[in-house]
């Protein structure tokens, strides 16, 4: 990795600065990790219909079964390397392609064993910081990772640990930009044990930067997991989240500013200038949400189930105050005949309401037979032969004209072959 001293990109080359001082006194611990995620297959919809992505635009609201329709991998690579005396040093690189779009994932460094916090991992470049999902919507309601950043995780102090997280608004794939000089403080505290099989994580988020519109921001995310809830086998997660500013509820930035473009003017007599367009400045909000997920595995039958409420008011800018509602409602169930042979069946409903707009409401279900390598809902890889059914209002359609509802449509019906796996 070559050692880079631009100020907004320190932290990687911190990271290439520890890789050079250790790399002589290496020694291979164990193989090459390969980490990531792919998913892929033949997608087939109903007249000019979208092959996927059908969704009113809310975090929770997103079925993904038989409704992505896209194709693409994620392929992480990284070492693990003895430094002496109980010391690691690590080092990963995920790229990913996407739908023909390259770009990076991950690029970071870390070590640990150190005396006086042996558990405690210390990283620094782009790392991933995905703390949980709920998987049958894609998306992960406690994130605060993808931006240049430094800090370390799983310091044990007494019967808790702690991470802690210091970011800036830069990526890999935004090279130069800095959108708002935007700066982030993250605070994580998890395995509280607060009851028999139940353990709570608490972060706080905190935001700075140079924005148009709305405050800086802070956040705090509360999650609770429970084992065996109410009966053994079944687990839940609860999420109680708020944030306001320019802080996401998941712990990441909310609304940083979109990046200017550049365009060539050809003028009199064929000379061409260059024209630089501003940012777009973006809202912060002040938010709050509660997600409710069960998940389970007894034998052959397995599941998620999701109930999902969120409340978000525009701060600043153009729709300034303006309050946005969503609601999630939905699951999937697994039934598998074999060890390799299953069913999928996933239906959600959802709505949202903005002020002063009719209520969007959309529904949606998937068939999937499928084939894999587990009984469990969650063995992958998996190869799913499925049909989707989505039909939604009037006033979803006009909302989304330009996708799904172009022409006034309310409904389509979606077909294919979908391979999905990670590792």
């Amino acid at each position: 990795m070559k050692a880079i001293h631009h100020p907004r990109l320190r932290p990687l080359a911190i990271a290439a600065a520890a890789l050079a001082g250790l790399a002589a006194q290496a020694a291979e611990v164990g193989g090459v990790e390969l980490y990531g995620y792919t998913r892929g297959g033949f997608y087939s919809s109903n007249g000019d219909a979208p092959r996927g992505g059908y969704t009113l635009g809310g975090d929770a609201q997103k079925f993904r079964l038989g409704n992505e329709g896209d194709n693409g991998i994620e392929f992480g690579i990284g070492k693990q390397f003895e430094a002496g005396n109980g010391l690691k040093f690590g080092a990963y690189y995920m790229p990913i392609v996407w739908d023909g779009d390259s770009s990076t994932a991950e690029a970071y460094a870390t070590f640990s064993g150190l005396s006086f916090a042996p558990e405690a991992v210390f990283w620094g470049g782009q790392r991933r910081l995905r703390l949980q999902d709920v998987h049958i919507v894609d998306k992960f309601f406690a994130d605060y990772g993808d931006n240049f950043g430094v800090g370390f995780t799983d310091w044990k102090i007494g019967p808790v640990k702690l991470g802690v997280g210091l970011f800036t608004g830069d990526s890999i794939d935004n090279k130069a930009s800095d959108p708002n000089r935007a700066r982030r403080l993250n605070i994580d505290v998890y395995d509280i044990a607060t009851n028999p099989g139940g353990t709570l994580r608490m972060t706080g988020t905190f935001v700075r930067g140079d924005f148009a519109y709305g405050k800086d921001g802070a956040g705090l995310s509360l999650v609770h997991n429970q084992a065996d809830f109410l009966t053994p086998g079944l687990k839940h997660a609860l999420f109680v989240q708020a944030a306001r500013g320019h802080a996401g509820l998941n712990g990441q930035f909310y609304g940083l500013d979109s990046a200017g473009s550049t365009s060539l003017i050809v003028g009199p007599g064929g000379v061409v200038t260059p024209v630089t367009s501003a940012p777009t400045p973006n809202p912060g909000q002040k938010a709050w949400r509660v997600v409710d997920s069960l998940s389970w595995q007894s034998g052959r039958f397995g599941g998620q189930t999701i109930l999902a409420y969120q409340h978000a008011k525009a701060d600043g800018g153009p729709s300034n105050g303006t309050v946005t509602k969503d609601v999630s409602i939905g699951g999937r169930v697994s039934w598998a005949f074999t060890d390799h042979v299953k069913l999928l069946l996933d239906a959600g409903t959802t709505s949202r309401d903005i002020d002063g707009q009719p209520r969007q409401r959309l529904h949606k279900f998937t068939i999937a037979p499928t084939l894999s390598l587990g009984p469990d809902l969650f063995s992958r890889p998996e190869l799913r032969f499925y049909a989707t059914r989505v039909n939604w209002n009037d006033a979803a359609a006009a909302a989304n004209a330009g996708s799904f509802g172009a022409g006034g449509r309310t409904s389509a019906t979606l077909f294919g072959v979908q391979l999905e796996a990670w590792w």
